[in-house]
């Protein structure tokens, strides 16, 4: 479980921040901490857990049970991406007034 757990916070991480070091600031802790986690797979302490969610609540359903709920406003990296995409080419349809 640990190991995707780490793979979930890369995610995340690659989706909102510029790297590690970004990352680590946002949610107060070490980079060489977060290095480690993500290098080794080692599970992550619950406080970092909780300061993930805590900064980035939309993710907290995905990287707790692998669900999301994008009518709660639970969503998962990959739907944050393909969001990202569909902005950027203009093809984004909630932004449009019908």
């Amino acid at each position: 479980m640990s190991s995707r757990l780490t793979e979930k916070i890369r995610e995340i991480r690659e989706a909102e921040t510029s790297g590690r070091g970004e990352f680590s600031q946002l949610i107060g802790i070490p980079k060489k901490t977060l290095e480690n986690i993500e290098l080794t797979g080692r599970a992550p302490k619950g406080e970092m857990l909780e300061a993930i969610c805590r900064q980035w609540p939309k993710y907290t359903l995905w990287l707790m049970t692998d669900q999301v709920d994008e009518a709660a406003g639970q969503i998962s990296p990959e739907i944050e991406r393909a969001r990202q995409t569909l902005k950027k080419t203009g093809t984004d349809t909630e932004s449009r007034d019908g």
